[in-house]
């Protein structure tokens, strides 16, 4: 079974016993988006108690009413959503940055006061040398390290993969049907789809680990693929031979180069990775999940790929390394291709969708999640329309100038034109996808001085939002006459 067949059987088990108390270890892992929505819709309803632990971020905003943050032996609880507790959290450490900075001012001032060499001779005198030792004795809690992604580029050519009329089954069961697409290398792709349709199968095709039943794929001389599978295949043997977290890590090299172009060693890397000095020596198997999967997700990059292929990378990864790797993948120089069920990753990292649909299909849309959802709800609606028609009311000149037969030869094709257009869109949708993207970079990550120069930034990335919406709107149109 899939790994999003084995959750949903974990899943039905511990929902039939109707419990009263229900605790759940990061349950959207492996499943699909569908199962991921019933779930937390029935979340929603339940009568019990909740506790969970999960790094979905939408999962989190939409069932939680309370936050209990673990930071380094310490409890913190926030009464609210996910997104309430961000508010607080950036309010928190705000607060302990003043407070810090606070209390560093007051000790220069006093320590100034103490070189002048006072006599302790009365008790206020002595209480505030004391004071003062005291204050030089206080620790703060040091702010979290991050996972520092600094890896070196690899050059990529023009001929990245090139998928040609590929097919694979099993039995009588099409996974997948006559699928042709010519990845680019500046290519953001996220598959999606039930579990079970074929999403890792493809990923193994296109990466040469699985041979199709028909069709061909073509890998361009100066790929250098980097695989971060759901599994983490080649970790799991390495655990069972109770390999050491450094061991693991030299097998890719002894020295590693980073992004700026400095040799460091593989055990100052994984420190860069939040793996300290007694953990390298530790076996594997003693590592927690998400320690494993960042483990495995750092091996995979030293490689220095030029085309990623990401299968559920979001799987027991922590929230603060997936927001570090969602900026790592913006700027990479190179190909991104991913499956994940993770909406909020897909949203923020993937520029087209392919989408498994009936009988082996595989279908493209340009865009990230939100405009794939967007797409088929509006489908969805103008095919109610169509199953429902609204009935109309005709005046009688009207019946008598429809009264003549008309002939139809089916359902319209697009014009050559507009199978142009269609083409275009795709692109130019993307080109547009790019602008906002660095428009809002300057805007908000490092804003002009000039009061004139942000007004003007602010206008360009409202106008870019309405050129996107009318040209998705007319993708979406002829889309929609060209699969009739």
């Amino acid at each position: 079974l899939s790994g999003g067949y084995r959750k949903r059987i974990a899943l039905s088990t511990a929902l039939l016993a109707e419990p009263d108390v229900l605790l759940m270890d990061e349950p959207t892992n492996h499943l699909d988006a569908e199962s991921v929505e019933w779930l937390q819709d029935y979340l929603k309803q339940f009568r019990g108690a909740l506790l969970l632990i999960t790094h979905d971020r939408y999962f989190l905003d939409k069932v939680t009413n309370r936050i209990i943050e673990i930071d380094r032996g310490d409890l913190y609880t926030y009464s609210g959503n996910y997104a309430y507790y961000l508010q607080k959290k950036a309010e928190q450490e705000e607060s302990a940055a003043s407070s810090q900075r606070k209390h560093a001012g007051v000790l220069r001032r006093e320590l100034a006061w103490l070189r002048q060499g006072p006599k302790a001779r009365s008790t206020k005198q002595r209480a505030r040398i004391d004071r003062i030792e005291d204050m030089k004795n206080k620790e703060f809690k040091q702010v979290q390290g991050n996972v520092d992604i600094s890896t070196p580029g690899r050059r990529i050519g023009k001929t990245v993969i090139e998928v040609d009329q590929i097919s694979k089954g099993y039995g009588d069961r099409t996974l997948i049907d006559h699928f042709t697409y010519e990845f680019t290398p500046e290519d953001r792709v996220g598959i999606i789809g039930g579990n079970g349709v074929g999403k890792s199968t493809l990923m193994d095709m296109i990466t040469g680990r699985l041979e199709p039943d028909s069709g061909q794929v073509k890998i361009g001389s100066t790929i250098h693929i980097g695989y971060f599978d759901q599994h983490s295949d080649n970790l799991q043997a390495a655990r069972h031979d109770g390999d050491r977290v450094i061991d693991y890590i030299k097998e890719e090299g002894e020295f590693v180069e980073t992004a700026d172009g400095s040799k460091i060693t593989a055990s100052q890397m994984l420190e860069r990775f939040l793996f300290p000095g007694n953990q390298q020596y530790a076996p594997i198997h003693k590592l927690s999940g998400g320690e494993k999967r960042r483990l495995f997700l750092l091996r995979v990059l030293m490689g220095a790929p030029n085309v990623l292929i990401l299968d559920e990378p979001t799987n027991d990864l922590d929230v603060q390394t997936l927001a570090i790797l969602e900026e790592y993948l913006e700027e990479f120089n190179g190909c991104v291709i991913t499956v994940s069920h993770d909406r909020y990753f897909l949203d923020r990292v993937v520029q087209r969708i392919f989408a498994f649909e009936e009988n082996g299909m595989v279908r493209q849309y340009p865009g990230n999640y939100s405009m794939y959802l967007d797409f088929k709800a509006k489908q969805s609606d103008q095919s109610s329309e169509t199953q429902n028609p609204k009935p109309k009311t005709q005046s009688p000149k009207s019946k008598t100038q429809n009264s003549k037969p008309k002939y139809s030869s089916g359902p319209r094709k697009l014009s050559f034109k507009e199978k142009r257009e269609l083409e275009t869109l795709e692109q130019k949708i993307s080109e547009m996808e790019d602008e906002k993207a660095e428009v809002e970079k300057q805007l908000y990550n490092n804003p002009p001085s000039d009061y004139t120069e942000i007004e003007a930034l602010s206008k360009r990335l409202a106008q870019l939002q309405d050129e996107i919406d009318q040209a998705t709107e007319r993708w979406m149109e002829l889309e929609e006459i060209a699969s009739a």
